[in-house]
């Protein structure tokens, strides 16, 4: 299991605590400062988990007028990120390690690491839902894993670094939000072999479900504005998924997008070509 922070975990303030979490605070060198960067985890934190200023205040006993703007600022002091951090399950020294740790999250796996979980349909189904930010009660829930099976598989990521597995068997991803699979690397080649057919073996026939194809002719600086367009529907894409997460998991779908761009012209065009 990937080591966790190595100052104690405390439950309400407590001097030699804050000492330690301002040590290890200390350490961390970003673009944003030390609190800055706790204060973008606590919303995060808040955006997924589906809570919200009033329940902070409820947390701190201030009015949410206060809390918006202790949030939106370096004042938050110690013991009230404390409490911050306990209300969202964590502790002060958790939430600082989730902090410390966000911009030097993966962005791909090696082609070794891919191997590792194209060759085990168990450890791709955990490694799936993880990134999809489910619980292991989830993953328990919906697949037929058991408990000892699936912590296996959870530990198997937190080794090849995909996740780290906190206290509790909580799940926390160690890949950045631009994440993604490599370019001509295993789990593509799983993808086109294994999935591609499945997934336009239909007819698009649904209310949430759709297929389009367009064909043009681009200049190279079209095409590159294309492409642009295309990353940021990526993005959205992302945004829409993390957006999602605060409603529970029955009413969250699966759901695929497949984005392609080439030059292209059929292959009976192709053959009339002089």
């Amino acid at each position: 299991m990937a080591a966790h922070a190595t100052i104690p975990s405390v439950k309400a303030p407590h001097a030699a605590a804050r000492i330690a979490v301002r040590y290890r605070l200390s350490r961390y060198r970003g673009p944003m400062s030390e609190v800055s960067q706790l204060l973008v985890t606590i919303k995060r934190q808040l955006k997924l988990q589906g809570k919200t200023y009033r329940d902070v205040a409820a947390t701190l006993g201030l009015s949410e007028a206060s809390v918006k703007r202790l949030l939106t600022s370096d004042t938050l002091g110690v013991d009230r990120l404390v409490q911050v951090s306990n209300m969202l399950g964590f502790t002060l020294a958790e939430l600082a390690q989730e902090a410390a740790v966000t911009e030097s999250r993966l962005r791909t796996l090696t082609p070794e690491q891919e191997r590792e979980l194209v060759s085990d349909t168990k450890l791709m189904v955990v490694a799936v839902c993880a990134l999809n930010q489910w619980t292991m009660a989830d993953i328990l829930a919906v697949y037929q894993l058991s408990e000892a099976e699936c912590l296996h598989k959870l530990l198997h990521l937190d080794r090849l670094h995909l996740i780290a597995l906190m206290p509790g068997n909580r799940i926390r991803l160690n890949v950045a939000r631009d994440f993604d699979w490599l370019p001509d690397g295993p789990i593509r080649q799983y993808f086109r072999t294994e999935g591609l057919d499945d997934f336009l073996d239909s007819r698009f026939a649904r209310a949430d479900e759709v297929l389009a194809f367009t064909h043009a002719m681009l200049t190279e600086s079209a095409i590159a504005r294309m492409q642009a367009e295309l990353r940021q529907l990526r993005l959205r894409f992302a945004e829409l998924h993390e957006e999602s997460l605060a409603s529970p998991l029955p009413k969250r779908r699966g759901s695929g997008l497949l984005l392609a761009l080439r030059e292209w012209e059929p292959a009976g065009f192709t053959a009339l070509r002089r």
